[in-house]
């Protein structure tokens, strides 16, 4: 058990404990998902295991969004998710932009520099539906489960929200990026990998992210529940 709900804070130290949410997180969540998508794109071999480059990197960004969730709650996570994605979209629309201006007659790295930001309009459009469809499961599976259980079983919702996200994310991203590009044998089996393997990380590192949002709640003085909130992902500057 992770602590009981706390007194609602005065305004001013609700709205301070807000930026300093947002201040926390949000370089690792704005940058993660650009990484986990350039790194996914990458096909590996582990064994007789398929897999992605993003498993490495994408995890992280789960975890941090179970932090943020557990800690100021579902509204605060879905401005997070919004905005990391709104940024990762710039980035790599900015990327797209010089990929496309001819280079100069001395670079000689076109095709490197083409390879890391030319990334086709499938896979990224499929990247960034894939993100926003597993990280918003990710968090309303960790929010409900926290109400359902009257904030009992951490472990448990950090572990079942990250299948639920991940199922959600490899789902939709593969068969819209990869399909036809992997053989249709293997498509299946690399998504049933990347679910199990990023879940595993997910466990591994558990006992790290339990310290961390104990310590955060006691730094922070917060501990939301989610009664009587929207969760419609497009509300987005609802805060409560």
């Amino acid at each position: 058990m992770l602590g009981k709900p706390r007194k609602k804070q005065e305004n001013g130290q609700e709205k301070n404990s807000s930026e300093r949410a947002v201040y926390a997180f949000q370089h690792p969540l704005l940058r993660l998902p650009d990484c986990s998508k350039r790194t996914r794109n990458k096909a590996n071999r582990l064994g007789p295991i398929s897999l992605t480059g993003g498993l490495i990197v994408f995890p992280v960004s789960y975890i941090i969004n179970d932090v943020i969730c557990e800690v100021w709650g579902y509204q605060k996570a879905r401005l997070l998710i919004w905005t990391g994605f709104a940024m990762n979209f710039f980035f790599v629309a900015l990327g797209a932009i010089c990929d496309v201006i001819p280079a100069a007659p001395y670079w000689t790295n076109d095709a490197g520099f083409h390879a890391i930001f030319g990334l086709a309009p499938r896979i990224a459009a499929a990247s960034f539906v894939a993100f926003i469809i597993g990280s918003f499961a990710n968090a309303y599976v960790m929010s409900v489960m926290k109400i359902r259980d009257g904030g009992k079983h951490f472990s448990a919702r950090a572990i079942l929200s990250t299948i639920a996200g991940e199922s959600c994310d490899s789902l939709i991203f593969f068969p819209l990026a990869l399909g036809g590009v992997v053989p249709a044998s293997e498509l299946p089996w690399l998504m049933l990998w990347q679910v199990i393997l990023k879940t595993a990380y997910e466990i591994v590192v558990l006992p790290l992210t339990i310290r961390v949002v104990k310590y955060v709640k006691k730094h922070e003085g917060e501990d939301a529940y989610d009664n009587n909130i929207s969760y419609n992902v497009f509300k987005i500057f609802s805060l409560g």
